[in-house]
């Protein structure tokens, strides 16, 4: 299908904690079923979910299998705030679609809180505000600006300024918007309790199994794996993240290499609210705590997809973020515990791309998430179930693919 990639190597820090273990099968003949989901990660698992919920027949095949791909090398900071300032996407697409780009993705971040309250997923979810932080993109008048916009869109957003950012959070810059209700959760244990409540109602999960052609049809699709057996569906799901199968158009879709690192456990050293952090810079810096007090801290992206080189800068980038850590927070011990490297796509826009591939109706993608996948994952699971549930999603042309 596409060309087999190294997700994420070193150790993350998720690797820490216990995820509940997902059941699949393996696929030894030809299946029918409704609709086949391609990827069984983050996407993959709330696509499923949410298919499931409605009632349909779902089937979900992986490679590697569940939880095993770059759903590990996340940092799982579920914000609605995307990469691409409004103030920056108002030129791109028009203010009226920005500011409804951005209240959809506030909308996912409720979203997605509730549907894992009403499913009971335990996956150390807990609703955090967010500390925006003057950089080298956005600073004084511009980042003020930025808080103005988002007010005007109807988003919350309080600016702070370089004396009020020290008195409130112990952190020297410019200035900061403060917004409210974003996520911090665990994305191992999310993913798996979505497949897990999907798989009490029926949905089958196949791994490993590799997809290696597809066959575009009036009445369905049919998909050949690599071990032989076919499976017929109505209506096939790419999921796969940045793995792109060959067919799928690429032309606004880059990828992206970058890391992370966190701290031991430091409870007492943690700042105030447990803010989620991140900077108005290219490259930026963010960060988050867990539940018991370890600092996860990203960022320093490049534009590049070698996972060899990649991989050979993990220690140097651990060493970089460590040091950019200690400055933003001097109180903080900063040395790295679990360092890990990763891949991620990303668009011109910072926008996701979902909906049905050109020419080819009964296949859809959901790709190019940049740093907001699981909020965009959301997003898509929503778009999705509603497009083949016969009801239309108010938002869908915004993340379509556009073709010249």
């Amino acid at each position: 299908m596409s060309e087999k990639l190294n997700l994420r190597t070193g150790r993350a820090v998720w690797g820490a904690y216990r995820a509940p273990t997902v059941l699949t099968e393996r696929l030894s003949r030809d299946i029918k079923t409704d609709i086949l989901v391609v990827g069984m990660g983050i996407s993959g698992a709330m696509i499923v979910e949410q298919l499931t919920a409605a009632g349909h027949m779902v089937v979900a095949i992986d490679r590697r299998g569940p939880l095993k791909g770059s759903t590990a090398a996340t940092t799982a900071l579920v914000q609605f705030e995307i990469d691409q300032p409004l103030t920056m996407l108002d030129s791109s697409l028009g203010p009226d679609k920005a500011a409804r780009v951005w209240r959809r993705s506030r909308l996912a971040v409720f979203n997605l809180k509730a549907r894992i309250d009403e499913l009971q997923i335990a996956c150390d979810c807990v609703t955090r505000r967010s500390l925006y932080l003057a950089g080298n993109v956005l600073s004084g008048s511009s980042l003020r600006g930025e808080a103005q916009r988002r007010t005007q869109a109807g988003l919350y957003a309080t600016y702070l300024t370089r004396s009020e950012l020290l008195q409130g959070y112990g952190i020297d810059r410019a200035g900061a918007i403060v917004s409210h209700d974003n996520l911090a959760l665990d994305p191992r244990k999310l993913t798996a309790g979505f497949f897990n409540r999907s798989l009490e109602r029926k949905a089958r999960l196949f791994s490993p199994v590799e997809a290696q052609n597809f066959t575009h049809g009036k009445e369905g699709v049919s998909v050949t794996t690599a071990g032989g057996p076919v499976i017929s569906a109505r209506h096939v799901i790419l999921a796969s993240g940045y793995e792109l199968a060959a067919f799928v158009p690429a032309k606004d879709h880059r990828i992206l290499s970058t890391w992370a690192m966190a701290t031991r456990p430091q409870t007492r050293r943690i700042w105030p609210h447990e803010a989620l952090i991140w900077e108005a810079s290219a490259p930026y810096l963010y960060m988050r705590s867990t539940r018991d007090g370890r600092v996860i801290c990203g960022g320093e992206d490049e534009e590049f997809a070698d996972d060899e080189k990649r991989d050979a800068l993990i220690a140097a980038k651990s060493v970089t973020l460590a040091r950019k850590l200690k400055q933003l927070l001097p109180g903080l011990d900063t040395e790295p515990e679990f360092a890990w490297a990763g891949a991620f796509g990303s668009t011109p826009t910072g926008l996701p791309i979902i909906g049905k591939l050109p020419g080819k109706p009964r296949i859809h993608a959901v790709m190019g998430y940049g740093g907001n996948g699981i909020t965009f994952s959301r997003i898509a699971a929503e778009a999705i179930s509603a497009e083949l549930s016969g009801r239309a999603d108010a938002d869908a042309e915004l993340f379509g693919f556009h073709v010249d």
